[in-house]
């Protein structure tokens, strides 16, 4: 179960960054470095906590109902601290965008949709 788990961080993860990147590079031609920087600095901590979430799932197996929920709701409340790190670095900085950082954020969720949806549509995996 866990090479599975690994194989999928290592897919979804690695086409996240790619996606940033090109991004990336995308905005560093037009000259907007700070939206650049924003996007890769999100896509990173969105790729952390994509681990972090998948490294604690078995941690919530075979636990009391109470203990489950004393699990669930320390480990939601540190990926969101985890989270407000670029967002906080962003607000503090000049040198990186905001907005883009958020959206960063949501890059490995926005490649699983897009996996989903390209899978649906096209037939591909």
């Amino acid at each position: 179960m866990m090479i599975e788990t690994y194989d999928i961080q290592k897919r979804y993860c690695s086409l996240a960054m790619a996606v940033a990147i090109v991004g990336a590079l995308i905005f560093i031609a037009v000259d907007a470095k700070p939206i650049a920087k924003g996007l890769v600095l999100g896509t990173l901590f969105s790729i952390i906590n994509f681990i972090i979430m998948a490294a604690t799932l078995p941690m919530r197996l075979d636990k009391s109902r109470q203990k489950t929920f004393m699990i669930n709701i320390g480990g939601i409340g540190s990926r969101y601290l985890l989270l407000g790190i670029p967002l906080l670095i962003a607000i503090n900085m000049d040198a990186v965008n905001f907005f883009s950082t958020a959206a960063g954020l949501f890059m490995v969720q926005g490649v699983l949709v897009g996996h989903h949806f390209a899978k649906l549509f096209l037939g591909r995996d």
